[in-house]
């Protein structure tokens, strides 16, 4: 957006700044702070100049007919955009909730990609830098998500109960998860050399390790274990799942443990776990074969 000092241009930076400082002071991720804000900014560029209290529903509605038809906009990109314009109306200008009304289009049901014990292993394996080495460990062995890593803190590991606390999750929910004896040791042997002060994994300036670089990290080792898979943290967290209810764990327990308010949500591991799938005979195997193959 142009840098002008026009009436409508301090407008258009008011509603930005305001925006940043709801979803700040409101609690949001700084990754859903950052989607949010790159969504309202280019909602802001194709209305501008027009006057931001002359903007109504159907100014929204043609942005987001021309987002589908001339960008091609995903369905969860689209999502995205209007919830970051809902949360302005709603959170900044104070409108009422039905303000205005979008089609939401329906989220396309994909199963997660799920790594097997041995690509993890691979992983774990190529990974030589220690303190990345308990990040992607840590990730895997507790199902955590990736925000919530970062958030950890040294005191969150708990030797004695066994188990890792998780503070204001998603949902701004604290629960716990398992701690490996074999995360615990290398947890120990990590400690004894890096000598975090305050959040369990740290930047060189002291403060929590940055997302971006986790997800760097999980890319150079995927690559160099040999995985072809686009993989990113989370999928070493849906790995963590699958692998728990193949090995016979309780959906229940699972999903206290992942933090997931439904079972619906705990349940699509069901649909990626192959090891009750490998029990299934086809018809075609109960059938009588002479003859046939």
């Amino acid at each position: 957006m142009k840098s002008l000092v026009s009436a409508e241009a301090k407008q258009y930076r008011w509603a930005m700044d305001q925006l940043r400082m709801q979803l700040l002071v409101k609690r949001y991720s700084e990754s859903t702070r950052q989607v949010y804000c790159h969504a309202f900014r280019e909602f802001l560029k194709y209305v501008y100049p027009t006057p931001l209290h002359h903007v109504g529903t159907q100014h929204i509605l043609k942005y987001h007919q021309y987002l589908i038809e001339n960008r091609k906009l995903s369905r969860s990109s689209q999502n995205q955009s209007i919830n970051a314009i809902k949360f302005y109306l709603e959170h900044v200008l104070g409108q009422d909730r039905q303000f205005f009304k979008l089609e939401r289009p329906k989220k396309i049901q994909k199963l997660p990609q799920v790594l097997s014990l041995e690509e993890v292993r691979l992983i774990l394996k190529a990974t030589g830098n220690l303190k990345h080495k308990a990040i992607l460990t840590t990730i895997y062995s507790t199902g955590i998500r990736i925000g919530e890593l970062t958030s950890l803190r040294v005191e969150d590991v708990d030797p004695h109960g066994m188990r890792i606390w998780v503070r204001e999750g998603k949902g701004v929910k604290d629960r716990f998860t398992v701690l490996s004896p074999l995360l615990l040791t290398l947890l120990r042997e990590y400690y004894k050399k890096y000598r975090p002060m305050i959040y369990l994994f740290e930047g060189p300036d002291g403060q929590q390790y940055s997302s971006s670089s986790i997800r760097k990290v999980l890319k150079r080792s995927a690559v160099a274990a040999g995985i072809r898979k686009t993989i990113v943290p989370h999928t070493l967290r849906h790995s963590f799942a699958t692998h728990l209810l193949e090995n016979g764990t309780n959906l229940r327990y699972i999903q206290t443990l992942l933090g997931h308010t439904s079972t619906k949500t705990t349940e699509i591991y069901t649909h990626v776990s192959t090891k009750k799938l490998d029990e299934i005979l086809s018809p075609l195997d109960l059938m009588d074969q002479e003859g046939y193959i």
